[in-house]
């Protein structure tokens, strides 16, 4: 008789990530809260924030990823330029990058390009950004080559390997003072109400069904889906899935740029738990 293949059940997303910096839950994010600028944080826009970080395996210990408050609630996941350059170099089909910069008749900068070689295409991925597009009055900003070189590279690497749901310093301030992005909570669909039959009318004189639904009643939203309890389950059942086909399958089950609609940050985290089981299956 074969013996029955015994899986592991995944471990909670905090205790995972505790685990991985050897660090107690607890000690991990308070660590986390105190120093990525979470302190204000809610239990649901923490969990996001560290399931942006596990997806794109970037150390928060380290400020690779860091948050800002929004205007409004909510927080906006920034990356800093170390984090790029680990998001970058670690990704499987990075082939090297380059840059060149345009000057002016006197010297003056005016852009600087970057071009972002995959070992899978034959044709560079090539951005240019322009000083007078990026340029901010801030300190670091001081250092125009560098800061632009920064931007460039950024730009070219969203192009070449689809990172989404994550910003730099200067894009995260500017939409933290622009708009709320406070995770949405998503309603689930609600079942399909049966055909029913109209049976007479209660002493006030309101219709009853034949199923017992009063016409007129209050009904109340089913509970929010919880975002960390979705990814896990989803992460776990594409886990499962062995070809192709059935992380398709999987995935159009949960559906969860339906779920998640209009919650950008969300749709990426869930869009990265499909492409890296992809990628451990060769596709």
């Amino acid at each position: 008789m074969n013996a029955l293949a015994k899986t592991e059940a995944p471990k909670p997303l905090m205790v995972e990530m505790a685990d991985k910096y050897g660090l107690q839950p607890a000690e991990f994010t308070a660590t986390v809260r105190s120093t990525c600028g979470m302190g204000k944080a809610s239990a649901e826009e923490f969990a996001a924030f560290i399931m942006v970080a596990k997806e794109y395996d970037l150390n928060p210990l380290l400020k690779e990823i860091y948050a800002f408050p929004a205007k409004g609630g909510g927080i906006v996941p920034i990356v800093s330029i170390d984090g790029w350059v680990n998001l970058i170099n670690s990704h499987p089909a990075c082939d090297g990058f380059e840059f060149e910069f345009e000057h002016t008749e006197n010297g003056d900068l005016v852009s600087c390009t970057c071009r972002m070689y995959r070992k899978d295409r034959g044709r560079p991925v090539s951005v240019t950004e322009y000083l007078a597009e990026c340029v901010r009055s801030t300190d670091p900003w001081k250092m125009k080559h560098r800061m632009l070189r920064h931007k460039a590279m950024i730009q070219a690497a969203r192009y070449a390997f689809g990172f989404s749901g994550v910003y730099d310093e200067d894009e995260g301030s500017k939409i933290a003072d622009m708009r709320d992005v406070t995770p949405a909570k998503p309603q689930p669909p609600r079942p399909p109400v049966p055909p029913t039959e109209i049976i007479g009318h209660d002493e006030d004189g309101v219709v009853i069904e034949e199923s017992g639904v009063i016409y007129g009643e209050i009904v109340r939203d089913a509970a929010p889906t919880d975002a960390t309890e979705f990814f896990e389950a989803l992460e776990a059942e594409l886990a499962a899935a062995e070809t192709v086909e059935d992380v398709e399958e999987a995935w159009t089950a949960r559906d969860p740029l339906a779920v998640f609609e209009g919650d950008e940050t969300n749709q990426a985290i869930a869009i990265a738990i499909k492409n890296r089981r992809l990628k451990a299956l060769g596709a």
